[in-house]
Parts: C-alpha cells; sequence; structure tokens
C-alpha cells in the first residue's frame, strides 16, 4: 500500500482528491494538511510514502516545505502541484528534490500513474511544462536577490526584510536594486511582477 499525504489550501480540491486516491486498491491517503507549515509535522506523524504538495500554500509555500521534508523524511517522495506552467517553479522544485512536478488540472490518472512511477524509483515531469522549461531562460537572480525580492513581494520594507534575513538595511536595498538591474526592470514592483511570472520566487 502507497501512503499518502496531500498539502492543498482548497479544501473541495484535496477532499476531492483524497477520495479519488483513495478508490485504488495500493493507494491510501493517510494526512491531509490545508497549510504549507503544517507538512512536516503531518508527514513526521503519518509517514506517508510520497507527498502531494501544492506549491502556493498559506503558512510556508510548498516548494519550501519539500525542501523542510526531504530534510525531516527523506524517504518521503515529493510531488509538487501547480496550477501554473510557470518554468522557474519546475527548477526550483527539482532543485528541492521534488521526484515529480504536475499541473492540477493534469488528468487523475496522470496523477495515479505519477505517484506508482516515483515510488518505483522515476522522476515525473509534465512534458508540456518540460518543454516550456527547455525554451525559457534560467533565473539572472543569485540566491540572495531572489529571497530578498521574494520578501519584498510580501510587501515587507527594508527594515522589515533586513530583520528577516539578518542583513543590514543598506544590503537588503544593494540586492534590491541590483535585482531590477538584472531583471531590466523599471523598480521594484517590475521586478517582483517579472520575477513571480516567471515562477523565479
Amino acid at each position: 500500500m502507497i501512503r499518502i499525504m496531500i498539502a492543498e489550501d482548497v479544501r473541495i480540491l484535496r477532499e476531492t482528491l483524497s477520495a479519488v486516491l483513495d478508490l485504488e486498491d495500493d493507494l491510501e491517503v493517510v494526512a491531509q494538511v490545508e497549510r504549507g507549515d503544517r507538512i512536516v509535522a503531518a508527514a513526521v506523524a503519518h509517514r506517508p510514502d510520497v507527498a502531494l504538495l501544492d506549491i502556493e500554500l498559506p503558512g510556508l509555500d510548498g516548494l519550501t516545505g519539500a525542501d523542510r521534508l526531504r530534510q525531516e523524511l527523506p524517504s518521503c517522495k515529493v510531488v509538487m502541484l501547480s496550477g501554473l506552467a510557470r518554468p522557474g517553479y519546475l527548477r526550483r522544485a527539482l532543485a528541492s528534490g521534488a521526484a515529480g512536478f504536475l499541473l492540477k488540472h493534469a488528468p487523475t490518472h496522470e496523477l495515479i500513474d505519477a505517484i506508482r512511477r516515483v515510488i518505483a524509483g522515476e522522476r515525473v515531469v509534465d512534458p508540456q511544462l518540460a518543454l516550456i522549461a527547455l525554451q525559457t531562460a534560467e533565473s539572472p537572480l543569485s540566491e540572495r536577490e531572489a529571497e530578498v525580492l521574494k520578501a519584498a513581494a510580501t510587501g515587507a520594507e527594508a527594515d522589515e526584510i533586513a530583520g528577516m534575513l539578518s542583513l543590514s538595511r543598506g544590503t537588503v536595498r544593494n540586492y534590491l536594486s541590483s535585482a531590477v538591474m538584472r531583471l531590466g526592470a523599471r523598480n521594484r514592483v517590475d521586478a517582483i511582477r517579472i520575477a513571480t511570472d516567471e515562477g523565479w520566487i
């Protein structure tokens, strides 16, 4: 029996997905969470073989959740689910150790097949998204620039970002300026839009 955990903030999607997966003889949904900051605790408590994680979750995004899950429960395979075909998301998911990446609107049989394949040791990626990713440039942002820009996207000011990331206010401003220049953006808001649209933050 393949034990599955689902992290999805939209209740009807989470419950429908759980019901569909439970119809399969070899699949069992053992945990459901609606927030990213509950992923690790639920996984440690229920020991799933596979975690289906939505990328955009409240509390903690699914990509960060996947990274923390890999550290706490490395035996659990992660399949990321996204409603948006952003190639940057795919690259970040694979870098975080995800075994699969599918779009939410993929047919149910594809998701079921993906779960079985990742348990068998394969990596499963939506072919359409993989093609888009191959045709799209990688993020020009450094890891720190992306981190600072992501914090700015929440509406945090330079002082708040500095406190969150243990940086000086001046360093935060420098990272924001360099991110704007690297993205060819008009300003910080435009840089956030570009990086978000590409899935780089």
